[in-house]
């Protein structure tokens, strides 16, 4: 049985230039324990969907079609008191900046422990000890200290623990990871996305993991979703995607990553233009202005199609 299942979710946002899709008719699921790479450019929706998963579009957006089962409910149909019980109890998000996402005017202690009072009814003393000891899981040096710290007092990677501390405070059975490492350097990069994926895989909790990465999703996710222009253009098993992929922009997203031993002087194979901008889409398939292997028919969009067993791709030089 699915963890989680979206179908034919759709996120729009009303703008001056008109009604903009941020997520379009966008269909997953995933299964308890597995890891969920979305990856894709910079605008393409990948944290659009993950807020969505829990509801929390940002005005003026709103989900206009689709439904997310989580634990055989539709997420869209719950009330919003509902829906504040699932938020960090059964699903939760760790951020991409944890400066923004963390109060600056609350301790790290109060801050995971009104994770633990809200959903969990322990006391504010029960609530510090167990602050401490989430804390120190995570890798936080001498947690009794620094439950009484502050945000600013932290590093960056400091308070990227915290916010695995708090995300898997109450055991979630889901976690949205939106880029988590972004703001950090590269050897502590390595070091949180090793904490993170052992915790999920110690813990048996199922994750999305969004990123623009495909070397990150091919060492952690089981399972690949590719995004562009709000649209899913390619999903399949990891080994299935990076063994034969399909569409041309998930090849070119390969392309650029770069290679040891690569002659080519140190510069790093692009994809020819930019994401479209969603208010201005093109005609037919969205990714054909930046196509090389572009062909009349593109001018119509194509549908996403399963050609293997699994492996899912919006091509038709691919069907």
């Amino acid at each position: 049985m699915e963890l989680l299942e979206i179908a034919g979710l759709s996120t729009s946002f009303t703008t001056r230039s008109g009604v903009i899709k941020a997520v379009d008719n966008v269909s997953l699921s995933l299964k308890k324990g597995r890891v969920l790479g979305l990856v894709g450019e910079s605008g393409c929706g990948k944290t659009m969907t993950a807020l969505s998963i829990l509801n929390l579009v940002p005005p003026p957006g709103k989900i206009t079609a689709g439904k997310i089962l989580f634990e055989g409910r539709d997420l869209l149909t719950l009330p919003e008191a509902e829906m504040r019980k699932v938020r960090g109890a059964r699903i939760s998000m760790v951020f991409q900046e944890p400066m923004t996402a963390l109060n600056p005017v609350f301790t790290i202690g109060n801050q995971i422990g009104e994770v633990l009072t809200t959903h969990q009814g322990i006391t504010d003393r029960e609530a510090l000890d167990r602050s401490v000891e989430l804390l120190r899981s995570v890798g936080i040096p001498s947690p009794e200290k620094r439950v009484h710290e502050y945000p600013h007092q932290l590093s960056g990677g400091m308070r990227q623990r915290v916010m695995i501390a708090m995300a898997i405070a109450c055991r979630p059975s889901l976690i949205l990871a939106d880029e988590p490492t972004t703001a950090l350097d590269v050897t502590i990069q390595a070091h949180i996305l090793e904490l993170l994926t052992r915790i999920q895989a110690e813990m048996g909790m199922a994750m999305i993991l969004v990123t623009h990465d495909l070397g990150l999703i091919a060492e952690r996710a089981h399972e690949v979703a590719v995004m562009y222009a709000g649209r899913i253009v390619e999903k399949a098993d990891t080994p299935a995607l990076f063994s034969d992929p399909l569409h041309p922009y998930t090849r070119g997203l390969m392309a650029s990553i770069p290679r040891p031993g690569d002659t080519r002087r140190g510069r790093l194979r692009t994809i020819p233009g930019t994401v479209p901008r969603l208010s201005n889409l093109p005609k037919g398939c969205t990714f054909s202005p930046r196509c090389d292997i572009r062909i009349d028919r593109c001018d119509t969009e194509p549908e996403l199609v399963e050609v293997k067993p699994g492996h899912w791709v919006r091509c038709w030089k691919a069907m």
